[in-house]
């Protein structure tokens, strides 16, 4: 099969949200990149979106104003959770590719639904996971080819933050809050990636704050056809914790900071008594022109590629829901 052609052009993306993490991390991505620029950002708060405009140098306005416009081919999609389904469908149907934040529903029907909405009006739709285009994953990935580590029985991930401002969106239960579908589906999503798309959940516990009405913490096992076995942990109410671990019959590898690695961090991959350096890489840069390419190069849900990771992304939202629906009836769920 060839490859497909070079691509050129510059992708003009509008910000639905003015969310911190779009300020700190995603629209400087943007404007650095060569192949993006940020056309306008949007708010419900105008003094929000005048402030991000001022610093990235573009328009302000409002949420269907933004879909409105002629000069966006993409929307960056940063709202909270409960949100997400409504404007990815509005941005959608407004003829614009979408760039949403993880996960991209709190259910799956509406994540199923999505999905095929963006294949049927010919455009692209991703969560913003970004640790999957960092290389150190595809290396591991090698590695368990290679046989290295012997047949592999079993794998561990965790994400675990301290705790969050009282206010913190992510503590609203109104909004989609939570610590399952904020920091859990790391772990699940790199379990997909690294066991395959036939895991299930067979058990699973939340500690839940009654007050809030979110769960602040978690666990969950998970298997898949073969018998390997995944155990994940997620909260936040810890030390900080962002590694996943993986055990064969031949040896075991770790691999710290897996998920949100800086640009200029040098991973590590250790792989019993030996510490194999490896390569830093800007995962938000490499996230960024992905999607870019991928649209300058015509691709819409259908691409077979494009298509795998909307498979992915429906996945992750279905073995939240498993695991959610497994603690309130067949696990431990806390107050």
């Amino acid at each position: 099969m060839s490859a497909e052609p070079a691509v050129t052009g510059v992708v003009r993306f509008g910000v639905l949200g003015c969310a911190s993490f779009a300020w700190r991390r995603m629209l400087p991505a943007l404007r650095a990149h060569p192949r993006t620029e940020v056309a306008a950002v949007a708010s419900r708060e105008p003094a929000k979106a005048a402030r991000f405009a001022a610093e990235f140098r573009c328009a302000a306005t409002g949420y269907d104003e933004l879909l409105g416009r002629d000069d966006i081919d993409v929307v960056y999609l940063p709202l909270p959770l409960a949100l997400r389904p409504r404007w990815i469908e509005a941005a959608l149907r407004a003829g614009k590719h979408v760039l949403a934040e993880k996960p991209l529903a709190l259910r799956p029907w509406d994540a199923r639904r999505l999905v095929r909405l963006a294949a049927n009006h010919g455009l692209l739709l991703r969560d913003n996971f970004l640790f999957p285009h960092h290389p150190q994953h595809a290396q591991v990935r090698e590695l368990l080819a290679a046989g290295r580590l012997g047949r592999l029985r079993a794998f561990h991930g965790s994400f675990c933050i301290p705790p969050l401002p009282p206010h913190d969106v992510r503590y609203r239960r109104e909004l989609g809050g939570g610590a399952l579908l904020d920091v859990g589906v790391y772990p699940l999503r790199a379990a997909q990636l690294l066991l395959g798309g036939d895991i299930r959940v067979v058990g699973a516990s939340l500690l839940v704050d009654d007050r809030r009405g979110v769960d602040v913490a978690g666990q969950a096992l998970l298997v898949t056809k073969d018998g390997v076995l995944a155990t994940i942990g997620f909260g936040f109410e810890h030390s900080y914790e962002c590694s996943y671990s993986l055990h064969g019959t031949a040896a075991a590898a770790r691999l710290d900071r897996a998920y949100t690695p800086p640009a200029d961090w040098r991973p590590v991959l250790r792989i019993e008594d030996e510490a194999v350096p490896l390569e830093p890489a800007d995962q938000i840069a490499a996230a960024v022109g992905s999607f870019a390419d991928a649209v300058l190069a015509g691709r819409s849900a259908r691409h077979p590629a494009e298509a795998r990771w909307c498979a992915h992304a429906v996945r992750t939202v279905e073995l939240a829901e498993q695991v959610r629906e497994m603690a309130i009836t067949g696990g431990w769920r806390v107050a």
